[in-house]
């Protein structure tokens, strides 16, 4: 008798470490364009770390652009843990090919469904230079589209559909932001485009 208490002690004591060391049942990322982190998931980009296995984990500080993750950390969501993401690989991120005025769609997967804000997308300035990591000075701080979403909770997939600004050329960065209406954060995601 004694030694079922002890084995199921030991169960117990052993459950709780891996419980909390277990990553959080995720949460959501661009797959259209392919974002970084879609292109890091699907092995098209390789060296990428952690996102390769997580690409819907890239959750930050809500608050996006007047708060947030920091310059420079931006496509991470400012977490260390998938830093692979903005560092700008001397600008050979590979690109989805745009053209300026196109009406371009954006689709999200979801891990979590969770309760959201809205969602906001940002798009870099003329003359953006894709060998540095992206900052809030290289980008227009006025989303080229913003879509409330007033604490609905999302569906396992959601697409937005947006008319791209005009005079770009070359390689720019799309900063789409989900903000989540119950807590503190909102999960980042950057896609590379060629206009």
């Amino acid at each position: 008798m004694r030694t079922r208490h002890v084995v199921g002690a030991v169960v117990a004591a052993l459950a709780v470490p891996v419980a909390v060391a277990l990553p959080a049942q995720s949460h959501g990322y661009i797959s259209t364009p392919p974002s970084r982190a879609a292109l890091c998931a699907a092995g098209t980009v390789k060296n990428c770390g952690a996102i390769q296995w997580e690409p819907q984990s890239v959750e930050g500080p809500k608050g996006f652009p007047s708060r947030g993750p920091a310059d420079g950390a931006i496509c991470a969501g400012g977490n260390s843990r998938f830093a692979e993401l903005d560092d700008p690989r001397g600008g050979a991120w590979p690109t989805a090919a745009v053209s300026a005025g196109q009406r371009l769609t954006f689709t999200w997967r979801f891990t979590a469904r969770h309760a959201t804000t809205g969602f906001t997308y940002y798009l870099t300035k003329p003359g953006y230079d894709a060998s540095r990591k992206v900052t809030r000075a290289d980008l227009e701080l006025t989303p080229f589209l913003n879509v409330p979403y007033n604490g609905t909770q999302v569906p396992s997939t959601l697409s937005h559909t947006a008319t791209l600004p005009s005079g770009r050329t070359g390689h720019h960065v799309v900063v789409s932001v989900w903000e989540i209406a119950d807590t503190g954060n909102a999960f980042y995601s950057c896609a590379d485009v060629t206009f």
